[in-house]
């Protein structure tokens, strides 16, 4: 309940979608600290901020490089387990701070991460151990969202070979005012969303222009914080090739935790570069 507070006081006082950002400055951990190799980075948007990323090289030869877009809480230093397995698949892996997030400079914004994003598909296509022909971009629940539009509309989207977004919300102003709903004492104030909620940058209304690149929606279907059905409208309003992977059991961005799981995300990377 106190989170549902929190999101109506934050739509209440920012009037926008800023309440779907909470960075964290605090790094907790790094890669090296679980045995995985890492280089720290720092990358430059067109609009002059200054980001922070960890490039984890992939075991042997690099079968396809990963770019991995965080949720909307704390940073990369609490997220990048999602991702520190795959290097040891054969794939190397640029784990992205939005701004104001980790050691990165200035304040998140919708329009200022897809510059971010920019920065890294830049920084990634000039590394001589990347190959730019093979570069996948994941995210996860926020950044699946950011994924899904960048895929659509960013300026580098041609130099993705695949898109994979798992926990996504479809829309900003849908999943705010779901999570209004959840709770007696903000549910009259679900129509607030519609009225404060920038939506330009709503992964449903952008999904369709992911096409022709391949597109993923992966989502756990005992997610009770992004629910599945977002997964479901998104795949709807998509255009081919498009696949949808409804996860039993799996709760939000969970099914990393799955051997199994990591094997079927794995074997599709390798088909999409290939």
């Amino acid at each position: 309940m106190r989170t549902v507070l929190a999101l109506l006081a934050a739509l209440a006082a920012s009037g926008c979608t800023g309440a779907f950002f909470h960075p964290h400055r605090v790094l907790v951990q790094t890669p090296d600290r679980v045995g995985v190799r890492y280089e720290s980075l720092v990358l430059r948007a067109a609009d002059g901020v200054d980001l922070s990323a960890w490039f984890m090289p992939a075991t042997g030869k690099p079968r396809a490089t990963v770019l991995f877009l965080h949720g909307n809480a704390e940073n990369i230093s609490t997220h990048f387990m999602s991702v520190a397995w795959m290097p040891a698949e054969g794939f190397n892996v640029l784990a992205l701070d939005y701004r104001g997030y980790g050691e990165s400079e200035g304040k998140p914004s919708l329009p200022g991460i897809q510059l971010d994003i920019d920065a890294a598909l830049t920084a990634l296509r000039a590394r001589p151990d990347v190959d730019p022909r093979r570069i996948v971009l994941f995210g996860q629940s926020l950044g699946g969202a950011l994924a899904i539009h960048y895929a659509a509309r960013g300026a580098q989207r041609d130099a993705l070979r695949a898109v994979i977004a798992d926990s996504a919300f479809s829309d900003y102003r849908a999943i705010a005012s779901e999570r209004l709903a959840t709770s007696a004492v903000t549910w009259p104030f679900q129509w607030l969303p519609a009225l404060v909620i920038d939506n330009d940058y709503s992964p449903l209304t952008s999904v369709a222009e992911v096409s022709p690149l391949p597109l993923v929606l992966m989502h756990g279907e005992a997610d009770t914080i992004v629910p599945p059905h977002h997964a479901q409208r998104l795949f709807e309003a998509a255009r081919a090739p498009k696949e949808l992977w409804l996860l039993p059991g799996a709760r939000h961005i969970q099914w990393v935790r799955d051997p199994a799981l990591r094997r079927r995300f794995s074997d599709y990377v390798r088909r999409a570069v290939d």
